[in-house]
């Protein structure tokens, strides 16, 4: 697919808000609110696709209810017809915003998910150690409450610089601004375009850190930061680099509680997993949770989640509770 994004009237033609509700309605079926938009589907497409192109397009509010996963969050599920409007937005910005993306972004891209990011941190350890036959450390950081405090008006700006089309970008605005209209601050946990925004706002970090820091081993999942050094007090003096960059520049903060500087001798935890020189761990927590679940609900096999640790008594655990040693 061309990395340059399409004209509105390809954004929001028919036939384009067609595909996107393929891709939105791909395991929602059953969804009351769902089967319901489907009962007068090709009306409901036409009207939508009609009033995209003709700027009378008004997104709804959202439904907001909590997840724990493990931690409690904040959902903000918006209608049937918004997300279909999501869908062909993220279909048609995609792949342009993709390409300006660091190679070491990871989170909400294709081919760029957890299992990525874990061999990423698997490679960068074993390259700054030497084959781990010297000392790394590692600085782990995240970004305090990322989704709740985009600030809108930034977030639009660098959208800008890519989306020339105006009446496209009404179409963005619409979106960006049916969530925290009083504050403008915040883009909802729940929508897909949520997800390209927030790489979009934070890929500017990734940026000033390889062009202007100049740090070669770093890695970003969402809004988890790892970097990697032989010298501790580098990675001291980067913590506040950070910190002037994100509330200057995206008026962010790192989370005050969650700013680790450690060896991977010591163990560092990073996507559910516990990283060590010569093996990787289930985090505790993850694997209890896991163990649970399949106790609950019976779950399928974690044969992809162990495969990237050393979690044969897990096997052997999960087998005894599922019937199967």
């Amino acid at each position: 697919m061309s990395n340059i994004i399409p004209s509105f009237e390809e954004i929001f033609s028919f036939e384009s808000v067609f595909e996107s509700w393929k891709e939105f309605n791909r395991g929602k079926k059953s969804k009351d609110d769902v089967a319901l938009y489907s009962l007068r589907l090709i009306d409901n497409l036409k009207k939508l696709s009609t009033e995209l192109q003709e700027g009378r397009y008004r997104h709804d509010g959202y439904h907001h209810f909590k997840i724990s996963d493990p931690k409690s969050r904040d959902i903000h599920k918006a209608s049937v017809k918004d997300r279909i409007v999501h869908h062909a937005l993220y279909r048609a910005l995609y792949f342009h915003f993709d390409r300006i993306f660091i190679h070491d972004s990871y989170s909400c891209r294709i081919e760029k998910g957890t299992h990525r990011a874990l061999t990423r941190f698997k490679e960068f350890s074993r390259k700054v150690s030497h084959n781990h036959t010297k000392t790394v450390w590692v600085l782990k950081c995240d970004i305090r409450k990322c989704f709740a405090s985009i600030d809108q008006f930034i977030l639009k700006e660098f959208l800008k610089e890519h989306v020339e089309c105006s009446k496209t970008f009404n179409i963005i605005e619409e979106v960006i601004d049916s969530f925290s209209k009083e504050t403008k601050v915040g883009i909802p946990l729940g929508n897909l375009t949520s997800q390209l925004f927030i790489n979009i706002y934070l890929n500017k970090v990734d940026h000033f850190v390889k062009r202007v820091l100049k740090i070669q081993y770093y890695i970003r999942y969402a809004d988890d930061m790892i970097f990697f050094s032989r010298d501790k007090q580098t990675l001291e003096v980067l913590v506040r680099h950070l910190e002037i960059f994100l509330a200057t520049t995206l008026k962010l903060s790192l989370h005050p509680n969650k700013i680790e500087i450690k060896t991977v001798a010591s163990g560092v935890d990073f996507l559910g997993y516990v990283f060590f020189p010569n093996h990787v761990i289930l985090r505790t927590s993850t694997k209890k949770r896991m163990l649970k679940r399949i106790t609950e609900f019976n779950f399928p096999s974690y044969v992809s989640i162990l495969s990237y640790c050393n979690g044969k008594k897990i096997e052997a655990n999960i087998s005894q509770v599922r019937g199967l040693s």
